[in-house]
């Protein structure tokens, strides 16, 4: 297993509260990659009058659920399963198909390591290269993966790099795979914020492939990570069954249950979240590619890796300064294969936005 060195991470407000005297009430999490809007007021208002849900046990089945879930997403109800977040799924699926050898693209989100891991599994390491902007070179790639995996993991678009694979060349690797006898796992975690979300996604590509499960979740693009609604899409039915022979009963509340029916519709929030990711994503990029020391590399959603160059300045020191200033960025050394000279940060509203670009500008001159 690969070192991973300790950083607070977008879930770490506590510990910045102790470490740092700061209330986390007052710090603006640029590290998170959760919607600068918040939970849908609409939502809250729909929850807010039905509360008493929780005085009755969830359906076992969740069909209410599953079919709000398909609509959302073009999808059989039938496909779908649902979970305590994406990351209860994740632990799931590896639990049951147990691989043997499995291959990573990275850098990448470490959970997939760590599962694998516990289920006995080897975890090899596909990296992409920074002189390519971290883009995969599937014909490469498509070598690497003929040498006798039985699973293959990547998040699309990808933590920290904000690279995709568009649908088509998820479709070729799908094929290739396949012929092997290997699943592929896609953690679509981001996916809601790409521009031309049907170009990337594979949800569909589950009717063709029945080696294929993708994994979303409601924590980034709906504001809602404390409500541990996540869901995994699959036309295996042997995956499914495999996964459901290990999954407890009831692992999404009744809350949960009742939000995911409603905000899989809410049309109002979704567009105001794309309006907002452009035009800041737009703001940030332009913002950042102007300050001197800095290398912007691309982004398709909504948060963007940035290499400091210049000498002397550091992404541990770039972090202690924003913090200081209530504003809290992801340092990515914790990632295999980057430095802490590399960042993250996600767009948040306008008025934040300004104020991270404006610390930034101090700390590197």
């Amino acid at each position: 297993m690969l070192e991973h060195k300790d950083h607070f991470h977008g879930s770490d407000l506590e510990k910045i509260e102790v470490a740092m005297g700061i209330k986390k009430e007052e710090i603006v999490s640029f590290s998170a990659n959760v919607n600068p809007l918040g939970l849908s007021e609409e939502l809250k208002s729909f929850l807010s009058e039905r509360l008493d849900v929780i005085t009755s046990y969830p359906d076992r089945e969740y069909t209410k659920l599953r079919k709000a879930i398909g609509n959302y997403i073009h999808c059989d109800p039938e496909h779908i399963i649902v979970g305590n977040g994406a990351t209860e799924l994740i632990s799931l699926f590896l639990g049951a198909l147990k691989p043997k050898k499995a291959l990573l693209i990275g850098p990448t989100y470490s959970e997939y390591e760590r599962e694998i891991s516990l289920s006995g599994g080897i975890v090899h390491y596909y990296f992409t290269k920074e002189e390519q902007n971290f883009q995969l070179d599937m014909a490469d790639f498509l070598l690497e993966a003929k040498k006798d995996y039985d699973l293959v993991i990547l998040c699309n678009p990808n933590n920290p790099t904000s690279t995709t694979l568009t649908r088509k060349e998820l479709s070729l690797l799908l094929s290739e795979l396949d012929r092997q006898n290997c699943c592929l796992m896609v953690d679509e975690t981001y996916v809601e914020f790409v521009e031309d979300e049907a170009s990337v996604s594979a949800v569909s590509l589950v009717n063709e492939f029945d080696n294929l499960m993708v994994l979303r979740g409601t924590s980034k693009f709906f504001a809602a990570p404390g409500l541990r609604l996540g869901y995994g899409i699959t036309g295996s039915s042997r995956i499914l069954s495999l996964i459901k022979e290990y999954k407890n009963p009831w692992t999404i509340n009744s809350i949960a249950e009742l939000a995911g029916c409603f905000l899989f519709q809410d049309q109002t929030f979704m567009k105001a979240t794309r309006e907002l990711m452009e035009k800041e994503r737009d703001f940030v990029l332009r913002e950042l590619s102007a300050i001197k020391g800095l290398t912007v590399f691309p982004t398709t959603c909504n948060f963007v890796l940035v290499k400091i160059e210049k000498e002397g300045k550091d992404a541990d020191m770039l972090f202690e300064y924003c913090i200081k200033k209530k504003m809290m960025i992801r340092n990515c050394s914790s990632f295999p294969t980057l430095d802490n000279r590399y960042f993250r940060i996600c767009f948040m509203k306008h008025e934040d936005n300004l104020a991270l670009i404006k610390a930034i500008k101090e700390a590197m001159n």
